[in-house]
C-alpha cells in the first residue's frame, strides 16, 4: 500500500508514518503543496511496481477478499480493467443502509466500451454520484505504462473519469461486475461533493481535448460532446452566479457565449430564481382589510 499525504493540515502524516514503522508493507509519501487527487495518484503510480493497481479513497473502506475477487477475474479473462459496483453508505456501523452506486439491479459481468463508459457518466442518467467515474477498479499497471496513460493533473473533479476513458481509448478491455466489497462514505462536507466553477471549467476543457483524439468513432465523439454540454451547464451557471454577484457585465455576457442547449438552461435557471425571489418578497403573513 502507498499512502499519499496531499499536504494535509492535521496529523495525518504522523499517523501514517507511525503505522509504516510497524508494517513495512506501507509506504508513505508526502507532498509540500496540495495538488489534488490526480497528482497524488500519479505520484503513487510512479512508485509502485505491482502487476495491478487500485485506488482506495481516504474516507472509504474495502472488505477482505475484494481485491482477490477482482484479481481472479482479471487473470481469468485477461482484462486490463476490472471494476465492481460500489456501495454508498452514510456510516460504517453494522446494519447501516447501503445503496449501489451505478446499478440497483444485478449486472453479472459486462464488458464496458468507451461509448458505454461515457454514457455511464452522464448525470442526467446516473445522478447523485452514481456515475461510472466513481468506480475504483483494479488496473493492469503494464497497460498504463505501455500506453502512457496517467491522470490529468489539471483536474480536481472528474480525474478518474478522464483517466479510465483515456485507458479505454488506448484499447483497454474493461469488465464491470456486481459489488465485491468497496464502501464509499458519503458526507455532506465531503471535498468530492463540492466543486467550483474553475473545477468544472477544467473538466469541460478535458472533454474538449479528449474529443480531438484520433481514432474515436462518431458515436464516441457524440457521447463526449453530450458529457461536455452537461458539464458546461453546471459550470456556466456557477460562473454566472459569480459574475452577477460581482456585477461584471462583461463576465455575464461571456457566460452566455455557449451552445444553445447551455443558454436555454441558463435562462431557465434565471427564470426559476426570479420566480422564487418574487415569492420570497411577498410576506405570507400579510392579511387583507378586515382580517
Amino acid at each position: 500500500m502507498i499512502a499519499v499525504d496531499d499536504a494535509s493540515t492535521d496529523n495525518t502524516f504522523q499517523c501514517l508514518s507511525a503505522i509504516a514503522c510497524e508494517d513495512s508493507r506501507l509506504t508513505v509519501l508526502q507532498v509540500s503543496r496540495n495538488a489534488g487527487p490526480a497528482a497524488a495518484r500519479n505520484l503513487a503510480l510512479s512508485r509502485t511496481r505491482a502487476r495491478y493497481v487500485t485506488v482506495l479513497d481516504a474516507d472509504d473502506l474495502m472488505i477482505e477478499g475484494r481485491l482477490a475477487g477482482l484479481l481472479a477475474l482479471a487473470d481469468a479473462g485477461g482484462w486490463d480493467i476490472v471494476a465492481d459496483d460500489l456501495y454508498k453508505v452514510a456510516s460504517f456501523r453494522e446494519g447501516a443502509p447501503k445503496r449501489r452506486v451505478f446499478s440497483q439491479q444485478q449486472i453479472g459481468q459486462q464488458e464496458i466500451t468507451l461509448e458505454a463508459f461515457i454514457r455511464g457518466n452522464l448525470s442526467r442518467l446516473h445522478g447523485d454520484r452514481g456515475e461510472m467515474g466513481f468506480l475504483k477498479p483494479l488496473i493492469r499497471r503494464e497497460f498504463l505504462v505501455r500506453h502512457h496513460v496517467a491522470y490529468d493533473e489539471t483536474l480536481r473533479l472528474g480525474e478518474d473519469y478522464i483517466f479510465y476513458a483515456a485507458a479505454l481509448a488506448a484499447g483497454a478491455r474493461f469488465l464491470l461486475t456486481d459489488p465485491l466489497g468497496y464502501y464509499a462514505l458519503t458526507r455532506a462536507d465531503s471535498l468530492s461533493g463540492r466543486h467550483s466553477a474553475s473545477d468544472l471549467a477544467a473538466l469541460v476543457a478535458a472533454d474538449q481535448r479528449f474529443g480531438h483524439l484520433a481514432g474515436l468513432t462518431r458515436a464516441e465523439r457524440a457521447m463526449l460532446r453530450e458529457h461536455e454540454i452537461e458539464t458546461q451547464k453546471r459550470w456556466r451557471w456557477l460562473w454566472l452566479i459569480e459574475a452577477v454577484k460581482s456585477r461584471d457585465l462583461g463576465e455575464i455576457a461571456r457566460c452566455f457565449m455557449a451552445p444553445p442547449a447551455v443558454i436555454a438552461t441558463l435562462l431557465s435557471n434565471l427564470a426559476e430564481q426570479f420566480v422564487l425571489r418574487g415569492r420570497a418578497a411577498v410576506s405570507p403573513s400579510r392579511k387583507g382589510p378586515g382580517a
